[in-house]
């Protein structure tokens, strides 16, 4: 009966948890230069193919692309950043027309989109992989993530954000399986009990944000 029920423990997690995925480790390293008029958001908040899902929703953003960042090592992969053994988060390289979106309103989605007062992890994933942590690549940009952040500690979360605030140094792509994987599989289990009620509700929330369908 143990057994029974130790079976059942791991079934489960894998099912619903974004770390339950896993394929051969093909860790493709590619230069993410953005186009002339398009600049570049780092963002980690949990699960990267929520995070993805949600940034590519947006109009003005041309592209999404899931990685690692924020950690100590080189060239992480999929199973090492599991591990808690590279430093790294889950994140999202946000590529964004600043004509038509601002980083000050990819703030605002980013805040509005996962909970900021979880230390490590978003539900139901836990780890210092799914820390909540946002990069910064000039002074004006670590000005607006600073003003933002303590407003939201003095309007709404009551001095509890423990979102990471990191000037930007590298971004590692993450295996091809993992990009766009909403989309890609639509019917995995994750994708239907977590990722898309995350994006449905983020849709609710900011109608107006959002791409043609």
């Amino acid at each position: 009966m143990k057994h029974t029920n130790i079976f059942f423990t791991v079934t489960l997690f894998t099912f619903i948890s974004c770390l339950g995925f896993s394929k051969k480790e093909e860790n493709i390293q590619k230069d993410n230069a953005p186009s002339q008029n398009t600049k570049v958001a780092y963002f980690a908040g949990g699960c990267f193919w929520c995070v993805e899902a949600i940034f590519e929703s947006l109009k003005g953003v041309e592209e999404a692309v899931s990685g690692y960042a924020g950690g100590h090592t080189t060239n992480p992969t999929y199973g090492s950043t599991g591990k808690g053994d590279t430093g790294h988060a889950e994140a999202v390289a946000v590529y964004y027309d600043p004509k038509i979106i601002s980083f000050e309103t990819l703030l605002k989605v980013y805040y509005g989109s996962h909970n900021p007062t979880t230390k490590n992890g978003q539900h139901p994933d836990y780890g210092s992989q799914y820390r909540s942590i946002v990069f910064y690549s000039n002074g004006d940009e670590k000005a607006m993530i600073e003003a933002m952040i303590a407003k939201l500690n003095k309007d709404v979360y009551d001095g509890k954000v423990a979102t990471e605030v990191q000037k930007f140094t590298k971004f590692y792509k993450a295996e091809e399986y993992h990009q766009n994987f909403e989309k890609r599989n639509p019917n995995q289990n994750y994708v239907l009990s977590v990722s898309i009620p995350r994006l449905n509700r983020f849709k609710k929330k900011f109608p107006e944000l959002l791409k043609e369908e």
